[in-house]
C-alpha cells in the first residue's frame, strides 16, 4: 500500500473523504452527497495515494477495506462502496469481480462486450440480474457502520445510451430503459448505490 499524506491543517469535523479511485464512483458519490452539510473531501485534496487490496469475501469486507484504509490516512471519517453485478444465467456472475470481469486488461466497454458475447444464446426471459452495493461509514478507529441496497434489472442485447459507467449501457431497468439511458436524477432515485448513500445520511445526520 502506497501512502502518501502531508496535512498541513486539521480538517472539519463534518469532513467525510470519499475513499475510492474510481473516478465514475466518486462523481456518482459525490452527486448523491453534496447537497448535505458535510465536508466532502477528495484523496487529492490531502494528498493521498493509495493502492487498496480488494481481497475480502463480500463487497461489505472490501468497502471496509476500502474505507478504513482511507480513514486511518486522511484522519477523518471515510465512506465507500463496493458494488457488483449479479447475472442469473451467469450463476450469480461476476459478482465481487465485477471491475475484473473477463481481466485486468478489460476497460469498461471491454466488460460489457465479453457479457454480451456470454449471454448471446441467452432468451429474453432467462437474462435477470440485479446491481448490488454495500455502503460503509468508517472511522480511523475501524468503527464503522454498514448500509446494503439492491437494483433489480435484466441484460439487454445492445449497448445503449451514455450516461453512467461500468455496465449502465446493457443494464436494463423496469421501465425498459437501460441505466445508461436515465437522468443522473432518474439513477440516483432507484439505484444501488443510491438507496444506500441515502440509507447512510439518514443515520449519519440523524
Amino acid at each position: 500500500m502506497d501512502i502518501r499524506n502531508q496535512l498541513d491543517d486539521p480538517l472539519p469535523a463534518d469532513s467525510l473523504l470519499l475513499a475510492t479511485n474510481n473516478i465514475g464512483k466518486r462523481r456518482e458519490l459525490f452527486r448523491l452527497l453534496e447537497k448535505h452539510p458535510l465536508n466532502i473531501v477528495t484523496p487529492e485534496k490531502l494528498n493521498l495515494n493509495l493502492t487498496v487490496s480488494e481481497n475480502g469475501s463480500s463487497y461489505a469486507e472490501n468497502a471496509f477495506l476500502k474505507a478504513h484504509a482511507f480513514a486511518k490516512a486522511g484522519d477523518c471519517l471515510a465512506i465507500a462502496d463496493d458494488s457488483g453485478i449479479e447475472v442469473k444465467a451467469l450463476g450469480d456472475r461476476p459478482g465481487l469481480y465485477s471491475a475484473r470481469y473477463g481481466s485486468n486488461d478489460l476497460d469498461d466497454l471491454g466488460r460489457v462486450e465479453l457479457m454480451l458475447e456470454e449471454m448471446k444464446n441467452v432468451p429474453k426471459g432467462k437474462r435477470l440480474a440485479r446491481y448490488v452495493a454495500a455502503v460503509i461509514l468508517v472511522w480511523p478507529s475501524a468503527r464503522y457502520r454498514l448500509f446494503e441496497a439492491s437494483w433489480e434489472g435484466s441484460i439487454g442485447y445492445e449497448c445503449r445510451g451514455t450516461g453512467g459507467f461500468g455496465y449502465d449501457p446493457i443494464f436494463v431497468t423496469s421501465d425498459g430503459r437501460t441505466s445508461a439511458e436515465l437522468t443522473t436524477k432518474e439513477k440516483d432515485l432507484v439505484s444501488h448505490r443510491g438507496k444506500a448513500v441515502r440509507e447512510s445520511l439518514k443515520w449519519l445526520l440523524a
